[in-house]
């Protein structure tokens, strides 16, 4: 049975409460219950990779969270969700040499989530395999890794379209592989880095919140 899937302007209503729940079924799990909205790399014209992906032949066993270091844009279209996937992949492929972007997925700050590394959607939809992605050395075969448009390590704070969509994103992940919400971490936990920035000390709230959800 195909489930409805969490459109952005669900999740964006929700974030006011104003979700009647009529609008989905079973409206009060909405986050455990439906698929959110990911845009595919087709749907954003995404390049190839350069070699074929790599599947890691297991569920991954945590998420991890990252902050992109772009400009805080107050452009919160999809064109502009779509521009930043292309600017990511861009960075990843031409500037560090990988095959195609190196996260999972992308949050833009107008809340409009974006498949990074090619295959990755399919995957999580299938919910027993990942792709082998290159967020954070020693996790890759270990994590999902989220990105966020955006650069959080000077005090900025997140949209709110784009937290309440990471929430929904993470719930999504957390039940199709079987993840606990305790297990979303920051990049930050396993390297010397200031990602994910002022994300890291959200991420108590994140963890409470995606357990709520579901």
């Amino acid at each position: 049975m195909n489930r409805p899937k969490l459109t952005r302007r669900h999740v964006l209503l929700a974030g006011t409460g104003t979700v009647a729940a009529a609008a989905l079924p079973g409206a009060a799990h909405a986050a455990s219950a439906v698929e959110p909205d990911i845009d595919s790399t087709s749907e954003w014209n995404a390049r190839a990779p350069r070699s074929p992906v790599s599947m890691v032949g297991k569920r991954p066993n945590k998420i991890i969270v990252h902050h992109t270091v772009s400009t805080n844009t107050s452009d919160f279209s999809r064109a502009q969700a779509h521009a930043h996937a292309h600017w990511v992949q861009d960075l990843h492929m031409d500037k560090n040499g990988w095959i195609d972007s190196g996260y999972h997925f992308l949050v833009s700050r107008g809340g409009w989530i974006t498949e990074g590394r090619h295959r990755s959607l399919t995957a999580l939809q299938g919910g027993s395999n990942f792709v082998l992605a290159a967020h954070t050395s020693g996790q890759n075969d270990q994590a999902i890794g989220i990105a966020n448009e955006g650069a959080y390590h000077d005090g900025a704070q997140p949209p709110a379209p784009q937290w309440d969509v990471l929430v929904v994103l993470c719930a999504y992940v957390c039940r199709q592989y079987g993840i606990a919400p305790s297990r979303i971490y920051g990049h930050k936990d396993f390297g010397t880095t200031l990602c994910p920035g002022v994300l890291h000390d959200k991420l108590p709230l994140l963890r409470s919140q995606v357990a709520a959800s579901m």
